[in-house]
């Protein structure tokens, strides 16, 4: 049973990779949301394991996460606006990392069903794959702030 939720968390680190990289796809070449599902629908979510293993991401999973960053932009941006400082805004940061912190901030705030800790780790991991550990530092100090306002339920279980 243990392989089974290893498979299905493996999936879905994957998938979450996909969706920063479609949100970067979808702002940098400014492609379409239908375009973007597409695309990535017929090439599939892959990412080279150990060895020869591919790993295979929850495509389902992947679109309700970039379908759903997208129909919520409005309302994510400025919450992650107000956890930043007052001569940083979210237009200033780097592309990739703005498709990191959109994700996140979409998890916490719609899915309920991926602890906070989850949703945070994810990007962190995801985060430290593109950038230095400054850029990692900033990325936790900005979803810890987003899951203590999205998520103040969580808070418990995160500090213990």
């Amino acid at each position: 049973m243990v392989k089974s939720t290893d498979n299905r968390a493996q999936s879905r680190r994957t998938a979450r990779l996909g969706v920063v990289q479609a949100l970067y796809q979808m702002e940098l070449a400014e492609t379409d949301l239908s375009d973007i599902l597409a695309d990535f629908g017929a090439r599939g979510l892959a990412k080279a394991g150990e060895g020869d293993e591919t790993l295979e991401g929850d495509f389902r999973f992947f679109s309700d996460l970039v379908t759903g960053v997208v129909q919520s932009q409005r309302e994510l941006d400025p919450k992650i606006n107000d956890t930043l400082n007052a001569s940083w805004r979210l237009d200033r940061l780097d592309s990739i990392l703005r498709a990191i912190l959109r994700a996140g901030a979409y998890e916490l705030a719609h899915r309920p069903d991926v602890p906070a800790k989850v949703v945070i780790n994810e990007y962190l991991e995801i985060t430290h794959a593109f950038f230095d550990d400054e850029q990692v530092k900033f990325a936790n100090g900005v979803l810890d702030r987003l899951a203590h306002d999205l998520r103040p339920g969580d808070q418990a279980e995160r500090a213990g």
